[in-house]
């Protein structure tokens, strides 16, 4: 087997070898330093508590994408309860039929810094996962254009496998969607948004926006080596449970891009306007041919998001639509139901409350057949 060479994404972090617990040297505040040293032992204790409580560590593997010579591969580690032998949790579990309660999806503790071993074809790469287990890494591989298998394996735990995307070097139509309030509605105000999806809502209790999942199977059907990403500051914690949704609600598949909460290297939070911004220029630096349909809504922030980047890569945006909330939903989610004035932009604005209004705007720019 070949070994290729680690290719560590923005998020991923392989600690210098500073001291015994290899934890990464950090810069900042003595109060931020210390903040850090104290999520580290509350993760820690989380450790211990888990193992003693039966849990086990994990691998879970993420759909990841690429080109024909390197590819994206997403994934974490943790420890996590594992349903009883013949249970029927086992049961739902094996045939994707979960229906959890939302704040499940943190009961698992992130296993810092672990060794990870990814095998795609015969090329096997070992990374090191963050400080919250995750594993966004690049590996340097010659596929052809279509769906490949990477296997993610950290120690003491079964391997796992993730589908990965590879886009054929002349494809020039790539989508970019976010989630709530774009393909899944939420309508509840913002402070409390994150509150109740995250930890009380059970996922099958969360509605597909009408009209949305029939957008985006008429537009991979329409263009089917396009990929589909769905860029979100949703939880890593939470990509199983968005995965499952997506699919029940016959979305097509596509890679997901989350973040994770809470202290980071050089910062108290992440930033999500950061986060959607940064993966969006990455994409247009890994397929700089690829014109992308940027979707999202105008609850808060993906106008401005997409408009900055527009203005600064006009030739990689083919279209924005913005899926447009109602007046009640606007004011919970704190954003405005009007139309923006983007008369001045380079390029083409939708805006629609439904995914049938944004298909038969589509169909005007060439996009969608009519």
């Amino acid at each position: 087997m070949d070994t290729a060479p680690q290719n560590p994404a923005h998020d991923t972090a392989r600690p210098p070898e500073d001291n015994t617990k290899g934890r990464v040297a950090l810069s900042g505040s003595q109060f931020f330093r210390l903040a850090h040293r104290v999520s580290d032992a509350v993760n820690d204790v989380r450790i211990q508590l888990a193992k003693r409580w039966k849990f086990v560590p994990q691998t879970i593997a993420y759909q990841g994408y690429g080109s024909t010579t390197r590819v994206r591969v997403l994934g974490r580690v943790l420890l996590t309860q594992k349903p009883l032998p013949g249970s029927k949790a086992e049961h739902e579990a094996k045939n994707g039929n979960q229906n959890i309660r939302g704040w499940r999806a943190f009961t698992g503790v992130p296993l810092q810094y672990s060794d990870v071993e990814i095998t795609i074809g015969d090329v096997v790469t070992h990374v090191t996962a963050d400080r919250g287990g995750l594993i966004d890494t690049e590996v340097d591989v010659q596929l052809s254009p279509g769906w490949h298998t990477a296997v993610l394996r950290a120690e003491g735990t079964e391997p796992a496998e993730a589908l990965i995307q590879v886009i054929a070097p002349g494809v020039e139509f790539g989508i970019v969607s976010d989630i709530d309030d774009t393909v899944m509605v939420t309508a509840l105000p913002r402070p409390f948004l994150a509150l109740w999806n995250t930890f009380v809502l059970s996922e099958r209790a969360r509605m597909a926006t009408p009209g949305m999942a029939v957008l985006l199977d008429r537009l991979t059907i329409e263009h089917p080596e396009a990929p589909v990403i769905y860029l979100s500051t949703g939880p890593w914690n939470a990509a199983p449970t968005l995965a499952r949704f997506l699919t029940r609600n016959m979305y097509p598949k596509g890679a997901l891009l989350l973040t994770d909460w809470g202290l980071t290297q050089d910062r108290w939070f992440r930033s999500g306007q950061d986060h959607k911004h940064r993966n969006l220029e990455r994409l247009a630096q890994e397929f700089p041919d690829m014109r992308w349909l940027l979707i999202g809504d105008n609850g808060q922030h993906d106008e401005t998001i997409y408009s900055a980047f527009a203005a600064e890569n006009p030739d990689k945006v083919a279209a924005i639509a913005i899926r447009q909330l109602s007046v009640s939903e606007s004011v919970f989610a704190g954003g405005h139901s009007e139309d923006g004035d983007h008369t001045a932009s380079r390029v083409p604005w939708i805006y629609s409350p439904d995914g049938a209004g944004i298909a038969r705007q589509l169909a005007m720019l060439d996009l969608l057949r009519g």
